[in-house]
């Protein structure tokens, strides 16, 4: 059960119920495999339990809420072998925004990446896991944010969620993430060059070393198993 004493205004009960429940589960305060039970989560937001149950169906259809047979209901387990399809879907979609936006993009935008990227630097340095996780999604946002294919954006928006979920999870356990502020410099440089298939390969690289790190984090907690 989670502690705390936020409750709902009441004028968008339903809506804030996914809000935060949806929260809970990315911030890793639900974690993956906790069972979640309407009536304690209700009278944790002084609310009544439908919306709860509303609640939890949207999360469960978004994947983030599984069901048993037994009918209780359960934080989806972050499944490693899952991970791969998020991040490829990820990357593709990012770089159709970026052909999307690339002839609109200035240096105040390529400004604002710099920037983040050194907040990002500095959240890393201090160890700080969620802001680190904030930023990096931040950096991304600049150039998806610029696309005018609103359908586009709230796909990489639900995709994203998943992201942070499995980042913020991941993050202490993954050696040389400090290696993404790197990859966000090739990026940036890409785009000062004006040079449209080296940003788009930068991107996918971002991604695919994000998912490599997890990988070799995963691949040596295997063998240290056995």
């Amino acid at each position: 059960m989670v502690h705390s004493t936020q409750k709902i205004n009441r004028t968008s009960v339903r809506e804030e119920a996914y809000t935060i429940l949806m929260d809970w589960i990315v911030q890793g305060t639900l974690l993956p495999g906790q069972q979640l039970r309407d009536k304690e989560l209700a009278e944790q937001l002084g609310v009544s339990r439908t919306p709860i149950r509303e609640a939890l169906l949207r999360l469960e259809d978004e994947g983030f809420v599984e069901t048993k047979p037994s009918r209780s209901t359960i934080v989806s387990p972050i499944r490693f072998d899952e991970i791969l399809n998020v991040y490829s879907i990820v990357w593709t979609l990012e770089k159709l925004a970026m052909e999307q936006v690339f002839e609109i993009i200035e240096e105040k935008h390529i400004h604002e990446l710099e920037v983040i990227n050194q907040q990002l630097k500095k959240a890393m340095n201090e160890e700080n896991q969620s802001t680190a996780v904030q930023k990096d999604d931040e950096f991304h946002s600049i150039y998806i944010n610029l696309s005018k294919n609103d359908e586009l954006k709230r796909i990489l928006s639900g995709l994203k969620r998943k992201l942070i979920r499995i980042e913020l999870f991941y993050f202490n356990q993954v050696r040389n993430v400090h290696l993404s502020i790197d990859e966000h410099d090739q990026i940036i440089q890409a785009l000062r060059q004006s040079n449209l298939p080296l940003v788009l390969e930068t991107i996918e690289k971002n991604w695919k070393e994000s998912f490599y790190r997890i990988q070799s984090q995963q691949e040596d907690k295997k063998n240290g198993e056995e």
